[in-house]
């Protein structure tokens, strides 16, 4: 985690620096939900019990700079409303983060597509049952476990009104070693996104 963070905050720094320059920049919210080629139901795989990582409402924010030929960089946090693992009354949440490469072609003055792609990591949290001493004075109410990914998508933006746009997009998620809990490293989420566009659309 202390590897992310401090990539995190390097490319914040860079985005800083290099924000004069840029052509635009876009702030979006969405939501949406993930879908899985894994199982259907929960069950040992291999040795684990596994379920599979689909459903449930995702809500998402993200943020980019797009600067000379429509190119840039950008980022996109993701987290899952409380879910229930494999119906045992155990409340968890996966929560991926994502630094991506980002090419935004212009279709007509209203239309544009956004094509992305980088890494990130993947934690998921498992709440604790009941709360307890170490959860109450140190908000230690949950464990996390971490995984790195490799992740691409794409949207089509479609300008509503002035600079605001509506986007439906997929992204594709390549989690390593997803399979200590879920029953595949692959998921897609799917959905769409509300958005601004500021310095833009040019």
């Amino acid at each position: 985690m202390r590897k992310f963070t401090f990539l995190a905050t390097i490319l914040a720094v860079f985005v800083l620096i290099n924000l004069a320059s840029a052509q635009q920049g876009d702030a979006m919210l969405g939501f949406g939900t993930m879908l899985s080629p894994g199982a259907a139901a929960c069950g040992v795989n291999p040795g684990n019990f596994t379920c599979p990582q689909r459903g449930g409402l995702y809500t998402n924010i993200g943020a980019d700079v797009i600067f000379h030929r429509r190119f840039g960089a950008g980022f996109d946090a993701s987290w899952r409303s409380l879910g229930n693992y494999g119906g045992l009354g155990q409340a968890y949440r996966p929560i991926q983060f994502a630094f991506d490469g980002v090419y935004q072609p212009r279709i007509n003055k209203k239309v544009g597509a956004d094509l992305f792609g980088g890494i990130g990591w993947q934690t998921t949290r498992f709440y604790a049952f009941q709360a307890t001493y170490s959860c109450e004075a140190f908000g230690a109410c949950y464990t996390s476990a971490n995984h790195f990914l490799v992740n691409f998508g794409a949207g089509l933006r479609y300008y509503v009104w002035g600079n605001f746009f509506v986007r439906p997009e997929a992204r594709f998620y390549h989690i390593l070693n997803n399979s200590d809990f879920f029953s595949s490293d692959n998921v897609i989420r799917v959905g769409g996104s509300i958005g601004y566009t500021i310095g833009g659309p040019n």
